[in-house]
């Protein structure tokens, strides 16, 4: 499967603009799964089983340790698709209270040569309410995670800014099995990023605390950070974080601003796109991210790694690093359908040798 998108699927996939693929392929998947018995039919083709592949983390059993990333499933349209790909759980959106019409396109650019994405949406999606129905009509298979974000709007800033969390956060909890909190999304009309301000931080822990201590459902809060921090604000945020028990993990990592990253795209040409880095731009700053979290919390949170994951050595380097479950959205796009099995395998193959290695 993975030869056949390689050399069939993928080139003429990639003769369409990247904005229009995505399209296409988020509406067609959704529909033609729909025909009953087709995910019987095809789900042995993208699922790989074993029992090094489960966990349980945060009271939640995982089929395995591969998820879906955010940004690839804005409007909860593939939650029936996702598990026959073979993936253990998926994040849906970010979703934000109000719908936003996404930033000016090119949403996103391809860059091949890298490996990676330009991404651009500007938390593009149709809004809670849209998604809570879609979430309502669902038939949930895998643990989903709500990624939520802040309404791209300049307009809504300081405590209104929190208020606009908190609407989606009390709509989202009931039916999800955890909450994302994307407080790094570099795509923004205000430029304004939750994770480098501490104040504008403390004040939406404290309001996030107050609901989750006053919810019924009290489902496990995880924040996504963005890998350009400096260890002084790492730091600081960490800090920040410790005082709230509400949280119980990150997500590692979002886009990154910079384009050094970038060994093989001619930097001229790409100036004029705006937006951030995904797929192996990434890679690195995500890991290392990762380690220094762990060094410094140890046990004490869940991470879920994310960026620049192709491979199951690449899924491996994170979990190595200190990550419990692992995510991806550009490794979906280069590799296609089959790279979950293929990573889980792979997993499974390294877990068994290491083990065979140890006697």
């Amino acid at each position: 499967m993975a030869s056949m998108y390689k050399y069939f699927l993928k080139p003429v996939l990639f003769l369409f603009p990247p904005d229009w693929t995505h399209f296409f392929v988020v509406k067609f998947s959704s529909l033609i799964f729909k025909i009953p018995l087709l995910d019987k039919i095809i789900s042995p083709l993208f699922t790989y089983n074993h029992p090094l592949l489960e966990r349980e983390i945060l009271g939640i059993k995982f089929k395995n340790p591969i998820g879906l990333g955010g940004g690839f499933d804005k409007d909860v349209e593939l939650t029936h698709v996702m598990p026959i790909l073979g993936f253990g759980f998926m994040d849906i959106g970010s979703i934000t209270a109000k719908p936003y019409q996404g930033n000016k396109r090119p949403w996103n650019v391809r860059l091949p040569k890298d490996k990676a994405l330009i991404v651009n949406y500007g938390l593009k999606n149709q809004g809670v309410d849209h998604a809570v129905q879609n979430l309502k009509q669902s038939k949930k298979q895998i643990p989903i995670i709500a990624n939520i974000a802040k309404t791209n709007n300049p307009d809504i800033h300081g405590q209104a800014s929190v208020d606009d969390y908190l609407a989606s956060f009390k709509k989202l909890e009931p039916y999800a099995d955890l909450i994302n909190i994307n407080i790094s999304c570099p795509n923004t009309g205000d430029g304004v990023l939750f994770c480098e301000d501490s104040d504008l931080l403390a004040n939406l822990l404290e309001a996030l605390q107050k609901a989750h201590n006053e919810s019924v459902y009290k489902k496990p809060i995880l924040l996504k950070l963005k890998p350009d921090l400096s260890d002084e604000q790492l730091n600081a945020l960490l800090d920040l974080v410790g005082n709230y028990d509400c949280i119980k993990g990150f997500v590692v990592s979002n886009l990154t601003r910079s384009r050094e990253v970038l060994a093989h795209s001619n930097p001229e040409a790409i100036a004029k796109f705006p937006g951030g880095i995904s797929g192996r731009g990434v890679q690195k700053l995500s890991t290392e991210m990762i380690k220094k979290i762990k060094v410094v919390v140890g046990d004490k949170y869940t991470i879920i790694g994310l960026g620049g994951v192709f491979t199951a050595t690449d899924a491996y380097e994170k979990l190595q690093a200190g990550a419990d479950l692992i995510q991806l959205v550009t490794g979906l796009i280069f590799e296609g359908p089959s790279v979950v099995k293929e990573i889980n395998k792979g997993l499974v193959k390294i877990w068994q040798r290491k083990e065979m290695n140890s006697f």
